[in-house]
């Protein structure tokens, strides 16, 4: 398992230019660590919707990159997304997990089934042409390049250690990230 916060990190590290939709088990850790938080788009409140919304935003501008950095329980809320994320295919959308076992904001409730559920697993089932897992912070570092660096869709496990319940909410709110990211999408978009 690997530290979420590290974990996060090395993502941060590898980004580019990617708009990120990040719920509830990333959201303080990846607002705290992103020097880009004009594309980022924090998605509490919705638990569940953060796939469908990324592969929305991949289809309509074909041209920006979309990462999802989902966790495990707002996965389980919404499965089906990975089949329709699957085939429609977007090349431009890179689906990753965070998977700590537990709804980590109601207060570290296991989620059903999390010793025997294998994400990777219900991605290759679904169809994604690229799944990856890693429990492993320096195989995640030394490999995140080549993942990132093909087309999607793709998917992505990261198996991180819960954290301690944290009652902080991001700093900033849906509705105060979507001017800034409306205007990166709108950019990008006219940029085709």
């Amino acid at each position: 398992m690997m530290d979420l916060r590290a974990a996060v990190q090395a993502l941060v590290a590898r980004r580019t230019d990617e708009l990120v939709i990040v719920p509830f088990t990333g959201g303080i850790a990846w607002e705290d660590a992103s020097s880009l938080p004009a594309l980022d788009l924090p998605f509490w409140g919705s638990m569940g919707k953060a796939g469908s919304t990324g592969l929305g935003v991949a289809l309509a501008v074909p041209t920006l990159r979309v990462w999802v950095l989902d966790g495990d329980g707002s996965l389980l809320m919404n499965l089906g997304t990975l089949v329709t994320e699957a085939s429609q295919a977007p090349r431009n959308f890179y689906h990753f997990v965070l998977e700590n076992g537990v709804y980590r904001t109601t207060g570290g409730q296991p989620i059903p089934g999390h010793e025997q559920v294998s994400f990777a697993g219900l991605a290759r089932g679904a169809g994604f042409p690229h799944v990856c897992e890693f429990d492993d912070l320096a195989a995640l570092e030394r490999d995140l390049p080549a993942v990132v660096g093909r087309p999607g869709p793709t998917f992505v496990t990261l198996k991180v250690s819960p954290e301690p319940l944290d009652r902080r909410l991001p700093r900033r709110t849906l509705k105060a990230a979507l001017p800034a990211v409306r205007a990166a999408i709108r950019a990008r978009a006219g940029a085709a």
